[in-house]
Protein backbone atom coordinates (compact mmCIF):
# COMPACT_ATOMS: atom_id res chain seq x y z
CA UNK A 1 0.00 0.00 0.00
CA UNK A 2 0.82 3.52 -0.82
CA UNK A 3 0.12 6.87 -0.19
CA UNK A 4 -1.97 6.48 3.35
CA UNK A 5 -5.20 5.31 2.49
CA UNK A 6 -5.47 6.74 -0.36
CA UNK A 7 -3.68 3.99 -3.08
CA UNK A 8 -3.76 0.72 -2.93
CA UNK A 9 -2.47 -1.91 -5.68
CA UNK A 10 -4.17 -5.15 -7.29
CA UNK A 11 -7.62 -6.14 -7.53
CA UNK A 12 -10.13 -6.48 -4.99
CA UNK A 13 -11.46 -9.15 -4.77
CA UNK A 14 -8.04 -10.70 -6.17
CA UNK A 15 -8.33 -10.84 -9.96
CA UNK A 16 -11.63 -8.98 -9.96
CA UNK A 17 -11.58 -7.33 -13.43
CA UNK A 18 -11.75 -3.39 -13.87
CA UNK A 19 -15.84 -2.46 -14.04
CA UNK A 20 -17.52 -0.84 -17.20
CA UNK A 21 -19.42 1.82 -15.29
CA UNK A 22 -19.04 3.64 -18.42
CA UNK A 23 -17.68 6.55 -17.08
CA UNK A 24 -14.99 6.76 -19.99
CA UNK A 25 -11.22 7.50 -19.00
CA UNK A 26 -9.05 5.86 -16.48
CA UNK A 27 -9.36 7.35 -12.34
CA UNK A 28 -6.30 8.29 -10.89
CA UNK A 29 -7.50 7.55 -7.35
CA UNK A 30 -8.49 4.16 -6.21
CA UNK A 31 -8.24 2.44 -2.96
CA UNK A 32 -9.56 -1.46 -2.49
CA UNK A 33 -10.58 -2.81 1.30
CA UNK A 34 -11.33 -6.81 1.36
CA UNK A 35 -14.30 -7.24 3.92
CA UNK A 36 -14.87 -10.23 5.80
CA UNK A 37 -18.65 -11.42 5.69
CA UNK A 38 -18.86 -9.92 9.14
CA UNK A 39 -21.24 -7.70 10.72
CA UNK A 40 -18.89 -5.26 11.44
CA UNK A 41 -18.04 -5.04 7.86
CA UNK A 42 -20.04 -1.90 7.21
CA UNK A 43 -18.72 0.47 9.98
CA UNK A 44 -15.38 -0.68 8.68
CA UNK A 45 -15.91 0.82 5.14
CA UNK A 46 -18.27 3.77 6.17
CA UNK A 47 -14.95 4.62 8.17
CA UNK A 48 -12.34 3.82 5.18
CA UNK A 49 -14.91 6.04 3.26
CA UNK A 50 -14.39 9.12 4.77
CA UNK A 51 -11.02 8.74 5.83
CA UNK A 52 -10.08 8.26 1.95
CA UNK A 53 -12.33 11.03 0.84
CA UNK A 54 -11.20 13.75 3.05
CA UNK A 55 -7.06 12.59 2.12
CA UNK A 56 -8.54 13.41 -1.73
CA UNK A 57 -9.99 16.38 -0.98
CA UNK A 58 -13.36 15.53 -1.15
CA UNK A 59 -14.86 15.89 1.94
CA UNK A 60 -17.83 17.64 0.33
CA UNK A 61 -18.82 14.09 -0.88
CA UNK A 62 -18.43 12.14 2.03
CA UNK A 63 -21.97 12.07 4.24
CA UNK A 64 -23.45 11.20 0.82
CA UNK A 65 -20.25 8.45 -0.24
CA UNK A 66 -20.53 7.09 3.07
CA UNK A 67 -24.39 6.55 3.14
CA UNK A 68 -23.91 4.83 -0.55
CA UNK A 69 -21.32 2.71 1.07
CA UNK A 70 -22.90 1.44 3.98
CA UNK A 71 -26.31 0.92 2.08
CA UNK A 72 -24.15 -1.53 -0.84
CA UNK A 73 -22.11 -3.26 2.43
CA UNK A 74 -25.20 -3.87 4.50
CA UNK A 75 -26.83 -5.17 1.40
CA UNK A 76 -23.32 -7.48 0.01
CA UNK A 77 -23.43 -8.77 4.16
CA UNK A 78 -26.89 -9.44 4.09
CA UNK A 79 -26.85 -11.14 0.63
CA UNK A 80 -23.51 -13.26 1.90
CA UNK A 81 -24.48 -14.16 5.12
CA UNK A 82 -26.57 -16.60 3.69
CA UNK A 83 -23.94 -19.07 2.18
CA UNK A 84 -22.35 -21.49 4.24
CA UNK A 85 -18.58 -20.52 3.50
CA UNK A 86 -19.29 -16.52 4.07
CA UNK A 87 -17.47 -15.46 0.96
CA UNK A 88 -15.83 -12.02 1.55
CA UNK A 89 -16.32 -8.58 0.46
CA UNK A 90 -14.79 -6.17 -0.96
CA UNK A 91 -15.26 -1.96 -1.08
CA UNK A 92 -13.15 -0.22 -4.38
CA UNK A 93 -13.29 3.74 -4.27
CA UNK A 94 -11.69 5.42 -7.51
CA UNK A 95 -12.32 9.24 -8.71
CA UNK A 96 -10.87 11.66 -11.17
CA UNK A 97 -11.37 14.85 -11.82
CA UNK A 98 -15.40 14.81 -12.33
CA UNK A 99 -16.58 11.71 -10.77
CA UNK A 100 -16.41 9.18 -7.48
CA UNK A 101 -17.16 5.52 -8.61
CA UNK A 102 -18.25 3.57 -5.27
CA UNK A 103 -18.07 -0.30 -5.96
CA UNK A 104 -19.15 -3.14 -3.30
CA UNK A 105 -18.44 -6.58 -4.48
CA UNK A 106 -19.77 -9.81 -3.03
CA UNK A 107 -20.22 -13.52 -4.23
CA UNK A 108 -24.11 -13.75 -4.29
CA UNK A 109 -25.69 -14.15 -7.80
CA UNK A 110 -28.66 -12.20 -6.69
CA UNK A 111 -29.18 -8.47 -8.10
CA UNK A 112 -29.93 -6.21 -5.12
CA UNK A 113 -33.67 -5.61 -5.12
CA UNK A 114 -35.36 -2.39 -3.48
CA UNK A 115 -37.59 -3.66 -0.67
CA UNK A 116 -41.14 -2.28 0.12
CA UNK A 117 -40.57 -0.23 3.13
CA UNK A 118 -43.41 1.58 5.38
CA UNK A 119 -43.40 5.08 6.11
CA UNK A 120 -42.68 4.01 10.21
CA UNK A 121 -39.89 1.20 8.81
CA UNK A 122 -36.16 1.38 9.39
CA UNK A 123 -34.77 -0.93 6.78
CA UNK A 124 -35.34 -0.96 2.96
CA UNK A 125 -34.86 2.03 1.89
CA UNK A 126 -31.15 1.42 0.81
CA UNK A 127 -31.36 1.40 -2.69
CA UNK A 128 -33.79 4.33 -2.95
CA UNK A 129 -31.37 6.28 -0.61
CA UNK A 130 -28.60 5.20 -3.13
CA UNK A 131 -31.20 6.30 -6.26
CA UNK A 132 -31.51 9.71 -4.68
CA UNK A 133 -27.77 10.39 -3.71
CA UNK A 134 -25.81 9.04 -7.16
CA UNK A 135 -25.60 10.20 -10.58
CA UNK A 136 -26.15 6.18 -11.94
CA UNK A 137 -25.42 3.18 -10.26
CA UNK A 138 -25.77 -0.53 -11.38
CA UNK A 139 -24.87 -4.00 -11.54
CA UNK A 140 -22.36 -6.26 -12.87
CA UNK A 141 -21.93 -9.97 -12.70
CA UNK A 142 -18.54 -11.93 -13.54
CA UNK A 143 -17.87 -15.37 -13.15
CA UNK A 144 -17.71 -17.13 -9.69
CA UNK A 145 -20.78 -15.75 -8.30
CA UNK A 146 -19.06 -12.72 -8.20
CA UNK A 147 -20.83 -9.52 -8.78
CA UNK A 148 -20.07 -5.71 -8.45
CA UNK A 149 -22.61 -3.43 -7.04
CA UNK A 150 -21.51 0.49 -8.26
CA UNK A 151 -22.87 3.95 -7.79
CA UNK A 152 -21.21 7.20 -9.52
CA UNK A 153 -21.08 10.55 -7.72
CA UNK A 154 -20.07 13.45 -9.90
CA UNK A 155 -17.88 15.67 -8.39
CA UNK A 156 -19.31 19.19 -8.74
CA UNK A 157 -17.68 21.43 -11.17
CA UNK A 158 -18.63 22.99 -14.86
CA UNK A 159 -18.99 19.35 -16.55
CA UNK A 160 -21.02 17.92 -14.37
CA UNK A 161 -24.82 17.07 -15.48
CA UNK A 162 -27.72 15.45 -13.20
CA UNK A 163 -28.13 12.89 -15.61
CA UNK A 164 -29.62 9.34 -13.63
CA UNK A 165 -29.46 5.91 -14.87
CA UNK A 166 -29.25 2.02 -13.78
CA UNK A 167 -27.99 -0.72 -14.79
CA UNK A 168 -27.41 -4.36 -14.43
CA UNK A 169 -24.68 -5.79 -17.06
CA UNK A 170 -24.13 -9.68 -17.57
CA UNK A 171 -20.55 -10.62 -18.14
Amino acid sequence: MSGGTGTVTGRCPPNAPELGSGAGTAFHRTTELPLGCLPTSPACARAHADAVLHEWGLAHLADDAVMIVSELTTNAYDASAIWPDKPPMALRLSADDTRLLIEVWDHSPDDPAPAGADADSEIGRGLTIVDALAARWGVEHHADRLKAVWAEMEIPGPRSSTHKTASIVEH
